[in-house]
């Protein structure tokens, strides 16, 4: 009896080991906690305000959005400004404040035609602008903000998070200027890439130019990086993978999702996060309304956060551990 618990004795401590290596092997084997689904107000609550206005913003967060979208642009004197378009002619009087000063330029596929490009105006030229009559007369003399306002505006409520798009790189390439590097500068010069600050206001980066993601993946290592794309060969899973090596989240447009459910568990097994675009309650689609259409992309077929127009709208669920 006396060698039983001795030996029993003597095997106490590697048991006790082995059951530990049991227990941390079978912990990392359990399926990560569901995180909560978020919302990205696209150009801020733009169904209601004008976008990329400071009206637009606030209303996002008043609506509890988890980000708010910035599109960036560069002006004449090397600023970044929140606007969705290369161009101005669109959402703002550009073309009654300077008749003369468009150019004839091909954006895209597209011929040749006049516009009066962002990067043709210097920040208090466009500052001259009216932003807002475009969408209503209510918002006349409604300003577009430069990145730092929206910056500014946004880290003063503490919470929600930033999502600024990268757009047109190679355009702002071919006139001499460094887009990515402006951005690089300026979110250094803000501390965004800090943990504190990352904590207190969430920044995840987007863009459809894969050269620009792989850029701040080396220079802002430790934000959230984005690759956009409404390309179906984007979500095939060698090319996702590829994508993991230097992003991590990939956003679909929401057609491409529909034709390829399967790409979220993918994306997923790849360490990918999924996101959508866009969701607006302006759109017909096959769904009763923008709630139901953005639900179905959420919990049935699994995405992790998508752009509405409607942060309102967004179908929030409480999360089941």
């Amino acid at each position: 009896m006396s060698g039983v618990i001795l030996l029993s004795r003597a095997l106490c401590p590697s048991l006790a080991l082995a059951l530990l290596a049991w227990a941390a092997v079978h912990a990392q084997q359990r399926p990560p906690a569901p995180a909560a689904k978020q919302a990205i107000a696209h150009r801020g609550a733009s169904a209601y305000r004008p976008e990329h206005t400071e009206a637009a913003y606030r209303l996002a967060m008043e609506q509890k959005v988890d980000f708010v979208e910035q599109d960036l642009g560069v002006t004449k004197d090397s600023q970044l400004i929140c606007i969705h378009d290369d161009t101005l002619e669109r959402t703002t009087n550009v073309a009654d404040v300077f008749p003369d000063r468009s150019t004839m330029v091909a954006l895209g596929s597209r011929t040749a035609s006049k516009h009066w490009l962002v990067n043709d105006f210097t920040l208090p030229e466009i500052k001259r602008l009216d932003a807002g009559a475009w969408f209503k007369r209510e918002f006349a003399g409604a300003r577009l903000l430069t990145f730092q306002e929206a910056i500014d505006l946004v880290r003063a409520h503490p919470g929600f998070g930033m999502y600024p798009e990268l757009k047109s790189p190679q355009l702002y390439k071919s006139r001499g200027i460094d887009q990515v590097k402006l951005f690089v500068d300026i979110v250094k010069k803000n501390g965004l890439e800090k943990a504190e600050s990352l904590k207190k206001t969430p920044v995840i980066i987007q863009s459809f130019d894969e050269a620009a993601i792989g850029r701040v993946s080396i220079d802002l290592p430790t934000m959230p990086r984005v690759f956009l794309t409404s390309n179906d060969e984007d979500v095939a899973e060698p090319r996702l993978r590829a994508l993991a090596k230097f992003a991590t989240g990939i956003a679909p447009e929401k057609f491409v999702i529909a034709r390829h459910p399967e790409m979220v568990a993918r994306a997923h097994a790849a360490g990918l996060t999924v996101t959508s675009w866009t969701f607006r309650s302006d759109e017909k689609t096959e769904y009763p309304n923008v709630g139901a259409e953005m639900s179905h992309f959420l919990y049935d077929l699994g995405i992790d956060a998508l752009f509405t127009n409607n942060p309102d709208l967004f179908p929030r669920r409480a999360i089941k551990n």
